[in-house]
């Protein structure tokens, strides 16, 4: 009876262990066949679908930007001046094997539908050719989009993968801000909100030239009146008029 038992039990074991081994094996199947998708490019920003927020302030607080150099999709080589430019350029960088780049890809093919300022040129860049696949990125692109092949721009703008944007000042040849998002809309939004934080920061730099012009200068008791004492003052103008 024992030795019965015994005979079931290792019967069981066996069967157990090729199960499992079976079912490491699909796994295993199933996280190559996504990878060989491009499902895997999306992690690499950490999450794709987490914005991260297009921050806005003072050119002189980010990072000095730079020209993008590299080939086209007809190995034709590129320079697209960044740098020193009279407008602002939209770096999006993108892949062909990201899935959710997909969504973008679909975006750029109607330009009126992106409304973007009309100071902001959009510029795709994306990895060199041996690093995607140049058949599947002729067919994304649509006609009419500057898409420039550069692993150079990549590592100058520090990107942490795909898909990611970089909004740069070109006058003053920095970046003004940079993020992710999970679909155009959510971009689109982000630079809305670099545009009014961008607003807010020129209207403070207008209101303190305005002081200095009138011999207003920081530490002034002036800017540190109550509202009493302004209250007294015009009291006294009245009463003197």
């Amino acid at each position: 009876m024992t030795t019965a038992v015994l005979v079931i039990e290792s019967v069981v074991l066996v069967l157990l262990t090729v199960l499992v081994a079976g079912l490491l094996r699909s796994h295993a199947e199933i996280l190559r066949r996504l990878h060989a998708l491009g499902s895997g490019l999306d992690t690499e920003v950490g999450s794709a679908s987490v914005p991260i927020d297009l921050r806005a302030g003072a050119s002189e607080s980010f990072a000095p930007a730079a020209d993008v150099v590299g080939a086209g999709l007809r190995d034709d080589a590129m320079r697209v001046a960044v740098v020193g430019a009279r407008h602002r350029t939209l770096l999006a960088f993108l892949s062909s094997g990201c899935l959710t780049c997909r969504g973008f890809w679909d975006a750029f093919a109607d330009p009126a539908a992106l409304d973007l300022p009309n100071d902001i040129r959009l510029v795709v860049v994306t990895k060199d050719v041996q690093d995607e696949s140049i058949s599947a990125l002729r067919k994304l692109a649509p006609s009419g989009l500057a898409v420039v092949m550069s692993n150079a721009a990549w590592t100058d703008y520090r990107v942490p993968g795909s898909p990611y944007f970089v909004l740069v000042d070109g006058p003053a040849g920095r970046v003004r801000g940079e993020g992710t998002g999970a679909d155009w809309d959510q971009v689109k939004n982000l630079l809305r909100q670099a545009a009014d934080d961008a607003s807010d920061d020129g209207r403070e730099v207008r209101i303190d030239r305005e002081l200095l012009a009138h011999g207003i200068t920081p530490g002034d008791p002036s800017l540190y009146r109550t509202a009493e004492q302004i209250a007294a003052d015009q009291v006294s103008e009245e009463s003197r008029a």
